[in-house]
């Protein structure tokens, strides 16, 4: 009976030492690559692939030691996808990043009001292609045909919003991204209004005001200059215009004001040919929506509120322009 409880307590003592090693070797911080790692897991990975590859980039020591974390969990899904490692971590830390689908992405901010350009410069610090990639495909208007047979781009259609890239993400794909929600935003508007105007009118709104709440007293002065053929003067216009032939120096000359572009409504009546930014939803009801009023004009009051001085005459916006001057040079 000695003999039995001696052999007993030899295989519980075993047992013991071997979870204690299988634990050690599990919850041990390993790394044996350089500063970063990329793993990509496309979609019917096993668990099998899935060890031979982390332990082939140098994530993890074994490929066992994958798989025995995947034995203590058997009932786990194991998410596809690219995942970035950048310091030792045990094979328990890995296995529960897999599990839970932490893979890596870009985080792209598109605010309201940003142009292609704007655009561009930030997917090419991101890293992830470069701005002459994006602003060749947003230079091609096929994605939004269908809605606007007369778009010169994508200008206007690449909706403001988060998005999440990775480093297979392409400039075409992203477009198609943003296009998508830009339909998705339209749709909820429920409107039937001609979807080149309003986004055009839209993106000036959105470029002039400053504060939410003038976006439909900004949209009616557009919307009146337009009724009596009066040219839109809206500087944006101009910026835009020097943007689209390379020659933005950052402020608006008198060139600028000059330039025949077509894009430049200081020359030019009527709308331009196409946005000039991409409006979010406030911009675009109150393009559909403007508030209803007789007024031709609005400056900046100068005073860093971000609020503008509406006229109905010549005389008042001259008046409200020479405080602006004076308010801007005192500072």
């Amino acid at each position: 009976m000695k003999i039995f409880f001696r052999l007993v307590l030899f295989l519980v003592l075993i047992a013991l030492v071997a979870g204690g090693f299988m634990y050690y070797q599990l919850a041990r911080p390993y790394k044996s690559f350089g500063d970063t790692v990329f793993v990509d897991f496309p979609k019917g990975t096993s668990s099998d692939e899935m060890a031979e590859i982390l332990a082939s980039k140098g994530v993890i020591a074994r490929p066992w030691q994958f798989l025995a974390a995947r034995a203590l969990s058997r009932g786990t899904t194991l998410q596809a996808g690219e995942y970035q490692f950048t310091k030792p971590a045990s094979t328990l830390d890995v296995f529960d990043r897999i599990a839970r689908g932490d893979i890596f992405y870009y985080s792209l901010v598109v605010p309201e009001g940003q142009n292609m350009f704007d655009i561009a410069a930030s997917v090419q610090k991101l890293g992830v292609f470069t701005a002459k990639d994006f602003l060749k495909a947003a230079r091609d208007p096929k994605l939004i045909r269908d809605l606007d047979r007369t778009a010169p781009s994508l200008e206007g259609y690449l909706f403001p919003d988060t998005y999440r890239l990775n480093r297979s993400t392409t400039a075409p794909h992203l477009c198609r991204l943003m296009t998508g929600k830009f339909r998705d935003a339209w749709k909820s508007l429920d409107t039937h209004e001609d979807v080149h105007a309003t986004v055009t009118l839209a993106s000036l709104v959105e470029r002039e005001a400053r504060l939410p709440a003038e976006r439909p007293t900004i949209a009616s002065v557009f919307r009146n200059r337009l009724k009596i053929g009066m040219k839109l003067d809206c500087d944006p216009t101009t910026v835009y215009a020097a943007l689209l032939e390379g020659r933005y120096r950052g402020t608006i000359y008198r060139s600028d004001l000059d330039s025949p572009n077509a894009y430049n409504t200081y020359r030019n009546a009527g709308l331009p040919p196409g946005p000039i930014a991409n409006p979010g939803v406030s911009s675009l009801k109150a393009a559909l929506n403007p508030a209803d009023t007789e007024i031709l004009y609005f400056v900046a009051k100068g005073d860093g509120s971000g609020s503008h001085a509406f006229s109905g005459t010549l005389a008042a916006h001259e008046a409200a322009t020479a405080e602006y001057r004076r308010a801007t040079k005192n500072k």
